[in-house]
């Protein structure tokens, strides 16, 4: 991925903040008929050994025949979206400016290994369950269902299980604008439908500053 020095996110708290906010990762593989991606739900999770993604996805997934350790990538994407010129303070002043895209990216490398496991099975979608249910009034729990239908549930299901050799992340927030045009970018954002998670994503980035 290609990170200029400004837009650099380099913080291990807010790359891991990022996969647990938006834990629906693309995970890329490399095999004999090219590169596949599959987006899956993942869970972050950390041992003696390190730290790995955790998921679980169909047996009838071609994925679950996988055998050994593969090199994975996941891609977890957080606020994106089109920053028009005319939300910049200098459109006025003289015109040069041009739309761009903003966003938030945390990627992933790392070993994958497919478990075929009843009990892993579980204990992951517990994690995921647990981790997606928490802060709500009425959280749904995995034994709230008959334990017969889960574990019949869990013999469909192969986990996947990704120990991680490496993180980058990019916040693209424009850090690269001027003082006047970043103050205005926020401004109209405080102000647009919808764009209150791209409103916070540049107001952060350019408080790190």
């Amino acid at each position: 991925m290609f990170i200029p020095e400004i837009f650099k996110d380099d913080d291990p708290a807010s790359l891991r903040a990022r996969i647990t906010a938006n834990p629906l990762g693309t995970l890329v593989l490399q095999h004999d008929g090219g590169l596949e991606a599959n987006h899956i739900p993942f869970v972050l999770s950390a041992d003696e050994q390190g730290e790995q993604l955790l998921a679980h996805i169909p047996r009838a997934n071609p994925l679950s025949q996988l055998t050994g350790s593969h090199p994975a990538l996941v891609i977890f994407h957080g606020p994106q979206g089109y920053i028009t010129p005319s939300w910049y303070a200098s459109k006025a002043e003289h015109g040069k400016v041009v739309p761009t895209w903003n966003y938030a990216v945390t990627q992933v490398h790392g070993q994958l290994r497919v478990v075929d496991d009843g009990q892993w099975v579980q204990r992951q979608i517990r994690l995921l369950t647990d981790q997606q249910e928490q802060g709500r009034a009425q959280p749904w729990a995995v034994d709230d269902a008959p334990a017969e239908f889960i574990d019949r549930m869990a013999g469909a299901l192969v986990g996947l299980e990704i120990r991680i050799t490496g993180m980058a992340g990019k916040n693209k927030a424009s850090q690269n604008q001027p003082a006047a045009n970043q103050r205005s970018l926020l401004s109209a954002l405080a102000s647009e439908p919808g764009a209150q998670p791209m409103h916070s994503l540049v107001r952060a980035a350019l408080q790190d500053d």
